[in-house]
């Protein structure tokens, strides 16, 4: 028999947050198509999901390919955003929804996107539902740029309009922003890749679905732990590039990372040992994506050289004391920071990291 705590979160589950366990459920029973790529997967769900809409939530939901809006990203708490939010929709738009989500990423990568959104009611509780900002899990909102429902997902225009064929995927709330470019059976681009967790690890028990000990993030901080506490004095010499933490990821909300000159220890300088644990905390950023989009990533570090790759830490080696690192290849770049508490004022509790295409964002050229 299940305890009375499984029976209250089952059901607190099924009246809170249907629609996100729906659309699991619905992946079993209907599956995504055998054979598609993920462009053409997500297309399918695009137009699937456009069709169960009425003419003003299609308004809200469709903008323009060249709008100005598809490259203003944030993860923020904000009272407006783009697009269509979960909570203005009724079970079956929010399943087609969440099943076009599913459509663009892992496994993995939909279980981070659907807790970083069940986190809201861990972060109302902690708040008393006295917080400035809603806590909603229902509070992200989904905008389509162009129209995927032309000939294999092209928009109007002619073949050399740059735009042409081209549409856009923006899955966006607080502490999540997912961008996605594609165009028949490829996806173009799929960055800015943001996610984040407040609470990083849950420290106390809930009454809601995210009990004691969740930690959303927790591979993408305890490689950097492992990682840098493998390192002899000498490699954290390199590694290590400022003794406190930044406050912040950088670029944050900007169109496009503005790096220079990367820092840090390059991979060459690692022994094997280090080499796997590097790798294993780039794949945790890589393979949030679709496979195939995830092995697009690898292929293209691959490609370019691992020896063009370095590591680089600020502030503390251990938990509960602000931390960072990125991680910069030649056309990618990963940051991840925890410096800030979380609303019960356990320090270093809350992680922001991104994954970003150092040739350009939401496929454009990185000079624009």
């Amino acid at each position: 028999m299940a305890s009375p705590s499984a029976n209250k979160n089952t059901s607190l589950l099924a009246r809170v947050v249907p629609p996100i366990v729906v659309c699991l459920v619905g992946l079993v029973v209907v599956g995504l198509k055998i054979g598609q790529s993920p462009a053409e997967q997500m297309q399918t769900f695009a137009v699937a999901y456009l069709e169960t809409l009425d003419d003003s939530q299609r308004e809200l939901t469709m903008e323009d390919f060249d709008s100005p809006t598809r490259v203003g990203w944030h993860f923020i708490p904000k009272d407006e955003r783009k697009g269509l939010m979960l909570g203005k929709m009724n079970d079956a738009q929010r399943t087609a929804a969440l099943r076009l989500l599913r459509a663009a990423l892992s496994e993995a990568g939909y279980s981070k996107a659907n807790r970083i959104m069940l986190l809201e009611e861990v972060l109302n509780e902690m708040e008393g539902g006295k917080g400035r900002w809603e806590r909603n899990p229902q509070r992200y909102f989904v905008t389509l740029f162009g129209d995927p429902r032309g000939d294999g997902g092209l928009s109007e225009g002619s073949v050399d309009d740059e735009s042409a064929g081209r549409w856009g995927l923006s899955f966006e709330g607080h502490h999540l922003s997912l961008n996605f470019v594609c165009r028949g059976n490829e996806v173009l681009d799929s960055t800015p890749q943001f996610l984040a967790s407040n609470p990083a690890t849950v420290m106390n028990e809930t009454t809601v679905t995210l009990g004691k000990g969740t930690a959303v993030l927790s591979l993408e901080e305890q490689l950097g732990f492992k990682l840098i506490n493998a390192m002899s004095d000498e490699q954290r010499e390199l590694a290590v590039i400022a003794d406190e933490a930044p406050a912040e990821v950088r670029f944050a909300g900007e169109p496009q990372p503005k790096v220079t000159v990367a820092k840090g220890i390059e991979y060459a300088k690692l022994d094997q040992s280090q080499k796997d644990i590097l790798r294993d905390l780039i794949s945790a950023y890589t393979d949030v994506a679709a496979g195939p989009v995830a092995a697009a990533r690898r292929a293209q570090i691959q490609e370019d050289g691992w020896d063009q790759v370095q590591f680089a830490w600020a502030g503390a080696m251990e938990p509960g004391i602000g931390h960072y690192y990125r991680i910069t290849g030649k056309r990618f770049l990963i940051e991840f920071v925890n410096t800030q508490s979380d609303p019960a004022g356990n320090p270093a509790n809350h992680i922001h990291c991104f994954y970003r295409d150092l040739t350009g964002d939401f496929d454009l050229p990185i000079s624009e």
